[in-house]
């Protein structure tokens, strides 16, 4: 199934948590000088035009990034997601919002690469589009899961894997997991960051379940809610689970999460930052 297109959901909630997080640990990479791979399973087109019909029919960067841009309270934490917002638009006027490839590539340095995969027919051509004659950039028009296995390990022996796939059909949750077990035993150093939507807790827990059993010693689950769990239809929540988590990004999130339920989700939402399987 191939329905999904992100052009509808840019810049809402689940996006602010999934790239802050990204942000914070491609610039945990950057503190050696050895190069690293960025490698992103569900790439999507790179940037989003929020004035687009898409996202204006949906409006949810309104209650996304729309909340945080231009405020002058932003956490220092937050700085490096903010830059990669700003390099997309000329002025103060929030247009353009970075999927993660675009965040990602305001991280590289020249020693580093990234590895995109998009599937999508109408996506991929966007895709390639935006990263024209990149030479730091290699685009793959082919099953996510299938390019990381043939990826592994990397030259590099360092990097970030992002996993957020559209989660449309249930199996996906299991391939997540699977992926997670393929790639540890082929690259067990490195970080993989998967995001994930809480439409049924009953799916998230089973994932959680499913990881826990892999034998892996460090796993971090980062949450943001903007409202309670519910059985009608919705994304309530989203968060990511973070393997091999740099050491500070928990003490980050737990600073950042706090002003992000204040300024989404005020009277409603919840936060967390808790180890599924601690050190």
């Amino acid at each position: 199934m191939l329905s999904y297109r992100h052009s509808f959901h840019a810049g809402n909630h689940a996006d602010v948590v999934k790239h802050i997080v990204q942000s914070l640990i491609l610039n945990s990479l950057k503190n050696k000088d050895k190069p690293f791979v960025y490698h992103d399973t569900h790439s999507g087109v790179g940037r989003y035009d929020l004035t687009h019909e898409w996202s204006e029919k949906t409006g949810e960067y309104k209650q996304g990034i729309a909340r945080i841009w231009g405020s002058a309270d932003i956490p220092e934490e937050m700085a490096t997601y903010i830059e990669s917002i700003t390099q997309l638009n000329n002025d103060s006027t929030l247009r353009y919002y970075p999927g993660s490839p675009r965040v990602a590539r305001a991280h590289l340095r020249p020693q580093d690469r990234m590895m995109l995969t998009e599937l999508h027919p109408s996506d991929f051509p966007l895709l390639e589009q935006e990263f024209h004659r990149d030479r730091q950039v290699k685009i793959f028009k082919e099953d996510g899961f299938q390019r990381l296995k043939g990826s592994l390990p990397p030259a590099e022996r360092r990097g970030l894997v992002l996993i957020d796939p559209p989660y449309e059909l249930a199996k996906e949750y299991r391939d997540v997991v699977t992926a997670i077990a393929q790639s540890y035993k082929r690259w067990a150093t490195g970080i993989y960051a998967i995001w994930y939507p809480v439409v049924n807790r009953v799916d998230i827990e089973d994932m959680i379940e499913g990881l826990q059993g892999l034998g892996i010693r460090k796993i971090l689950q980062i949450e943001l809610g903007v409202s309670p769990d519910t059985n009608e239809r919705g994304m309530t929540a989203s968060g990511m689970i973070v393997v091999n988590p740099p050491w500070m990004l928990e003490q980050q999130m737990n600073a950042i999460l706090p002003y992000l339920k204040d300024k989404i989700a005020p009277a409603t939402g919840h936060c967390k930052v808790e180890w599924i399987v601690p050190e």
